[in-house]
Formats: C-alpha cells, sequence, structure tokens
C-alpha cells in the first residue's frame, strides 16, 4: 500500500494531513522562516538554509526573500535561477525550472489541486500536477503558473498573467488567461 507521500507525488488524491506530510511541511515552513529572517549579509547562512530547503539546485541561485514553499523537496532548479521578492511555490507535485530563468516578484506557481466534488474535499483529500519551466524563461511579476502546466524555453510571461495551459518555447504570452501574444526571433542582444 502506497504511503500518503507516494500517492501525492504519483499525482494520486492523497491526505495532505498525513503526519509525514504535515511534518515535512512544518520542515519547510521552518527554513524558509529562517532564511526569510536573514540578509544579504549572510551569504553563508543563506546557502546553508537554501540548500537545506530546496535540495535539488544548481549553481548560483540567486533568491531574495521572503520566499515560501510548502515542501522545498519537490523543486528542482537548474543554474542561476533567479527569485525576486515575495515568490511562492506549492510543490506538492515536481517543479522543474530550468537554468537561467528568472521570475519577477511576487510570482506564484501552483502544483496543489483539490476536487471538484464537495464531498471529496470534505473528506480532506488533495491531489498535485508537475509544472515545468524551461530553460532561459522570464516570468514577469505578479504572474500565476497553475498546476499542469508547461513552459517552453526562452518564452517570456507578461507580468500579471496567469498560465492557465501548456506554452511552447520562443514566445512572448501574457494575460488572464494567458496566451501567445507572438513568437520571439532571437537574433542577438535586445536589451
Amino acid at each position: 500500500m502506497k504511503t500518503e507521500k507516494e500517492k501525492m507525488l504519483a499525482g494520486e488524491p492523497y491526505n495532505a494531513q498525513d503526519p509525514q506530510l504535515v511534518a515535512e511541511r512544518r520542515r519547510a515552513s521552518r527554513l524558509f522562516q529562517e532564511l526569510n529572517h536573514t540578509s544579504a549579509d549572510e551569504p553563508a547562512e543563506r546557502a546553508r538554509l537554501l540548500e537545506e530547503l530546496i535540495p535539488h539546485t544548481g549553481t548560483g541561485l540567486d533568491l531574495n526573500s521572503p520566499f515560501y514553499c510548502d515542501y522545498g523537496t519537490n523543486i528542482r532548479l537548474g543554474d542561476h535561477v533567479f527569485f525576486n521578492f515575495n515568490c511562492t511555490i506549492l510543490d506538492v507535485a515536481l517543479v522543474t525550472i530550468g537554468s537561467r530563468t528568472l521570475f519577477g516578484p511576487n510570482v506564484q506557481i501552483y502544483t496543489a489541486t483539490h476536487p471538484l466534488d464537495y464531498q471529496t474535499r470534505a473528506a480532506g483529500l488533495e491531489g498535485g500536477e508537475p509544472v515545468v519551466i524551461g530553460d532561459d524563461v522570464w516570468v514577469g511579476g505578479g504572474a500565476i503558473i497553475l498546476p499542469g502546466v508547461t513552459v517552453g524555453s526562452r518564452t517570456v510571461i507578461g507580468a500579471g498573467s496567469v498560465v492557465t495551459k501548456d506554452l511552447p518555447a520562443d514566445v512572448v504570452a501574457a494575460g488572464n488567461p494567458c496566451r501567445v501574444i507572438r513568437k520571439l526571433s532571437h537574433t542577438g542582444p535586445q536589451v
């Protein structure tokens, strides 16, 4: 028989109040609260806390506090990922973020889902769907990325967008719901 954590990671209905999951969320909360109370003048302590909170991280992570997550251990980061202030990742399912991806302030990534049936919700069952974000993506401030979404590499998501469906690589997308506005052609530096 699967544990509640195994069900959660498999995308099956699970009980979020399972003692193991509650303990893991408390651990993450303790770590991100400690992280959020450090300053930029404490790089060694911040690095230690980040390594414990998000152990699957490439090199050069740059994260401005505050930062929030459910578990941290279900987040996979490539190299040189940047999070601006006040980002939240609900990582009940795997969140994979490619290298050199940038997040503006107040970006939210959700993998958590809840049943549409009220009786199932009342029984305490939840679910999750993974989120995948490619390399070299730029997510504008205040954007929300919903469960099950894949964002292709080199895509730009406009500030305040709500990403409800997959986005291909090499596009600019914006809005609520987020939609492709135009394709990008990469011809060199465009500042």
